[in-house]
């Protein structure tokens, strides 16, 4: 008999919260606050980014996730592009498919096509989804369920177009306060059981459904505009969080969570932060 061999995937997501090999981000060389997009910037828009700090703080943050074996890529950044690290948007890797997005802001088109690049020369398959707009901060994947954040960046008929794509998942259409932009600013899943959202940013029906599928834990107004709920989970119940989330993060802690503390402040300015920073392409299959 011959042995069997098993081959590894390229690529593989089927959680927010399995071990993460690989991940895509892209350095916020030319960030800026340029057409007020969201809360956030209009808050800082008369502070603007400093670019020095900013850069320091990613670059920690990718030694951060080095550090824990992850690989990290690193797409090419352009000067045009000034909303280019926040990479999660781009796309998405659901199952072994990556979903290249189509941008719905007009500073932010074109961003699609540098991730695209990269997967066509490393010989990574993907599928692109034109036509209908959805972006990656508003899909979140729990095993065979997709929560989908129906939003001004993620119309009714890309979700539509997912779930006609996807027949084996359960996709679930939650609406959202817009002003939120993604849904991952208002919505987290960081274990089969467990979930982080802002009550706030929902009606009384999306939070029944979302209370229906996790234990909840809250976040507060002061947190949430600091982005408590867009933490990046890595695996083995590692979560990397804001040194200022304090609530947060003691309850994660309490919940038996670590919580690796790293500050991106500085980039969180542009209304982003962990999760939106990161593209996972590669994660394990379930440790829970």
């Amino acid at each position: 008999m011959l042995p069997t061999t098993t081959t590894k995937p390229k690529t593989y997501c089927n959680t927010e919260y399995d071990k993460l090999e690989q991940v895509v981000l892209c350095q916020p060389k030319y960030m800026t606050i340029k057409d007020l997009i969201n809360e956030t910037q209009k808050h800082f828009k008369n502070e603007g980014i400093h670019i020095e700090l900013a850069m320091k703080q990613h670059n920690e943050f990718v030694k951060t996730l080095q550090a824990h074996d992850i690989e990290v890529i690193l797409l090419p950044t352009l000067e045009k592009y000034p909303e280019q690290v926040f990479t999660r948007d781009i796309g998405f890797t659901l199952g072994q498919t990556i979903f290249v997005a189509e941008m719905a802001s007009e500073v932010r088109q074109g961003e699609e096509d540098i991730l695209k690049k990269w997967l066509e020369d490393s010989l990574t398959s993907y599928y692109n989804i034109v036509g209908d707009r959805i972006e990656g901060g508003d899909v979140i994947i729990d095993r065979h369920k997709i929560f989908v954040g129906q939003s001004d960046r993620t119309n009714k008929e890309a979700i539509n177009h997912l779930r006609s794509l996807l027949p084996n998942y359960e996709v679930i259409t939650i609406p959202f306060t817009e002003k939120y932009l993604h849904l991952d600013c208002v919505f987290n899943i960081i274990s089969p059981h467990e979930a982080i959202y802002f009550p706030n940013a929902f009606t009384k029906k999306e939070k029944g459904i979302l209370e229906h599928h996790y234990d909840l834990i809250e976040v507060n107004d002061e947190e949430q505009f600091t982005l408590g709920t867009n933490v990046l989970s890595i695996g083995s119940k590692k979560i990397i969080s804001l040194p200022v989330n304090k609530h947060v993060n003691e309850q994660l802690h309490a919940r038996g969570f670590e919580v690796i503390e790293v500050d991106i402040t500085e980039i969180i300015k542009s209304g982003g932060s962990f999760r939106c920073c990161t593209l996972p392409t590669l994660r394990s299959k379930s440790e829970f």
